[in-house]
Protein backbone atom coordinates (compact mmCIF):
# COMPACT_ATOMS: atom_id res chain seq x y z
CA UNK A 1 0.00 0.00 0.00
CA UNK A 2 2.59 2.49 -1.31
CA UNK A 3 1.89 6.28 -0.57
CA UNK A 4 3.72 9.38 -1.18
CA UNK A 5 5.39 9.35 1.79
CA UNK A 6 6.51 5.59 1.50
CA UNK A 7 7.36 5.69 -2.32
CA UNK A 8 11.16 6.32 -2.05
CA UNK A 9 11.41 3.77 1.15
CA UNK A 10 13.90 1.32 0.70
CA UNK A 11 12.27 -2.20 -0.08
CA UNK A 12 13.19 -3.64 3.26
CA UNK A 13 10.88 -1.45 4.80
CA UNK A 14 7.71 -1.54 1.89
CA UNK A 15 8.08 -5.21 1.34
CA UNK A 16 8.76 -6.40 5.47
CA UNK A 17 6.76 -9.06 6.30
CA UNK A 18 6.27 -7.46 9.79
CA UNK A 19 3.63 -5.36 7.62
CA UNK A 20 1.37 -8.17 7.61
CA UNK A 21 1.36 -8.38 11.67
CA UNK A 22 -0.15 -6.26 13.95
CA UNK A 23 1.83 -4.35 16.00
CA UNK A 24 1.86 -3.78 19.95
CA UNK A 25 3.67 -1.45 22.32
CA UNK A 26 4.26 -2.88 25.33
CA UNK A 27 5.30 -0.98 28.10
CA UNK A 28 6.68 -2.59 31.56
CA UNK A 29 3.75 -2.65 34.35
CA UNK A 30 5.61 -4.14 37.12
CA UNK A 31 8.31 -6.87 37.83
CA UNK A 32 8.55 -9.54 40.60
CA UNK A 33 11.44 -11.62 41.29
CA UNK A 34 9.91 -15.51 40.49
CA UNK A 35 10.34 -17.79 43.57
CA UNK A 36 7.76 -20.03 43.05
CA UNK A 37 10.52 -22.77 43.27
CA UNK A 38 12.68 -23.88 46.18
CA UNK A 39 16.13 -21.68 46.07
CA UNK A 40 19.05 -22.40 47.95
CA UNK A 41 19.86 -19.52 50.14
CA UNK A 42 23.28 -19.21 48.51
CA UNK A 43 21.47 -18.86 45.43
CA UNK A 44 18.70 -16.37 46.80
CA UNK A 45 21.40 -13.95 47.56
CA UNK A 46 23.35 -14.12 44.37
CA UNK A 47 20.55 -13.38 42.60
CA UNK A 48 18.81 -10.28 44.93
CA UNK A 49 22.85 -9.05 44.51
CA UNK A 50 22.11 -8.95 40.78
CA UNK A 51 19.17 -7.63 41.32
CA UNK A 52 20.94 -4.18 43.66
CA UNK A 53 23.90 -4.09 40.55
CA UNK A 54 21.23 -3.82 37.73
CA UNK A 55 21.01 -7.67 36.60
CA UNK A 56 17.43 -8.97 36.20
CA UNK A 57 18.74 -13.07 37.20
CA UNK A 58 15.51 -14.21 38.41
CA UNK A 59 12.77 -11.29 37.48
CA UNK A 60 9.99 -11.50 35.64
CA UNK A 61 8.73 -8.55 33.32
CA UNK A 62 5.51 -7.98 33.56
CA UNK A 63 4.71 -6.13 30.27
CA UNK A 64 1.25 -4.44 29.15
CA UNK A 65 -0.03 -3.30 25.59
CA UNK A 66 -0.81 0.35 25.29
CA UNK A 67 -0.57 1.31 21.66
CA UNK A 68 -2.03 -0.69 18.63
CA UNK A 69 -1.81 -0.50 15.25
CA UNK A 70 -1.22 -2.35 11.99
CA UNK A 71 2.28 -2.55 10.19
CA UNK A 72 1.21 -0.74 7.46
CA UNK A 73 -0.34 1.99 9.90
CA UNK A 74 2.78 2.01 11.69
CA UNK A 75 4.65 1.99 8.41
CA UNK A 76 2.74 5.14 7.70
CA UNK A 77 2.90 6.61 10.97
CA UNK A 78 6.79 6.53 11.09
CA UNK A 79 7.21 8.13 7.50
CA UNK A 80 5.83 11.35 9.35
CA UNK A 81 9.83 11.73 10.79
CA UNK A 82 12.51 12.83 9.39
CA UNK A 83 13.76 9.98 7.22
CA UNK A 84 17.84 10.37 7.53
CA UNK A 85 17.04 11.12 11.47
CA UNK A 86 17.91 8.53 14.38
CA UNK A 87 14.93 8.45 15.32
CA UNK A 88 13.41 7.37 12.24
CA UNK A 89 16.22 4.54 12.22
CA UNK A 90 15.38 3.55 15.31
CA UNK A 91 11.86 3.31 14.82
CA UNK A 92 12.13 1.47 11.06
CA UNK A 93 14.15 -1.44 13.58
CA UNK A 94 11.01 -2.68 13.49
CA UNK A 95 10.16 -3.61 9.99
CA UNK A 96 13.66 -4.97 9.95
CA UNK A 97 13.89 -7.24 12.88
CA UNK A 98 10.05 -7.30 14.37
CA UNK A 99 11.16 -6.17 17.49
CA UNK A 100 13.03 -2.70 18.98
CA UNK A 101 13.19 -2.14 22.59
CA UNK A 102 12.82 1.62 24.05
CA UNK A 103 14.79 2.26 26.90
CA UNK A 104 15.16 5.69 29.01
CA UNK A 105 17.99 6.56 26.98
CA UNK A 106 16.06 7.00 23.77
CA UNK A 107 13.19 9.07 25.61
CA UNK A 108 14.31 12.84 24.38
CA UNK A 109 15.28 11.85 20.99
CA UNK A 110 12.20 10.02 20.29
CA UNK A 111 9.97 12.64 22.10
CA UNK A 112 11.46 15.36 20.03
CA UNK A 113 11.12 13.63 16.84
CA UNK A 114 7.51 12.81 17.18
CA UNK A 115 6.56 16.23 18.30
CA UNK A 116 7.85 17.88 15.45
CA UNK A 117 5.51 16.05 13.67
CA UNK A 118 2.94 18.82 12.13
CA UNK A 119 -0.33 16.93 13.08
CA UNK A 120 -1.88 18.14 9.73
CA UNK A 121 0.05 16.04 7.79
CA UNK A 122 -0.70 12.99 9.61
CA UNK A 123 -4.41 10.94 9.46
CA UNK A 124 -6.17 10.07 12.53
CA UNK A 125 -4.42 6.87 13.47
CA UNK A 126 -1.09 7.95 13.31
CA UNK A 127 -2.39 11.16 15.14
CA UNK A 128 -3.25 8.87 17.86
CA UNK A 129 -0.46 7.06 17.56
CA UNK A 130 1.86 9.66 18.07
CA UNK A 131 0.01 11.01 21.43
CA UNK A 132 -0.10 7.71 22.71
CA UNK A 133 3.33 7.06 22.54
CA UNK A 134 4.79 10.08 23.53
CA UNK A 135 2.47 9.82 26.50
CA UNK A 136 4.48 6.10 27.10
CA UNK A 137 7.50 7.90 26.82
CA UNK A 138 6.53 10.48 29.55
CA UNK A 139 5.70 7.25 31.56
CA UNK A 140 9.11 5.86 31.34
CA UNK A 141 10.56 8.84 31.99
CA UNK A 142 8.46 9.51 35.34
CA UNK A 143 9.58 5.81 36.29
CA UNK A 144 12.78 5.09 34.57
CA UNK A 145 13.35 1.18 35.25
CA UNK A 146 10.70 1.08 32.77
CA UNK A 147 11.03 0.58 29.58
CA UNK A 148 8.80 -0.59 25.89
CA UNK A 149 8.98 -3.15 23.67
CA UNK A 150 7.26 -2.66 20.42
CA UNK A 151 6.63 -6.58 18.91
CA UNK A 152 4.32 -7.70 16.15
CA UNK A 153 1.76 -10.33 16.44
CA UNK A 154 -1.39 -12.11 15.01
Amino acid sequence: MPNSKTADLPEELTQSRHLEQNVYFYSLGRKFVDESYDVPEEAKQIMYYSLAIGHHLGVVDCLDAVLKCSGHEYLEWICGLDQSGEAFRKMKGFLVFGEITIYPEHLNMLALAFDRIDSSTQNEKSQQLTSGFIDALGAIHREPTMYMMIRGGR
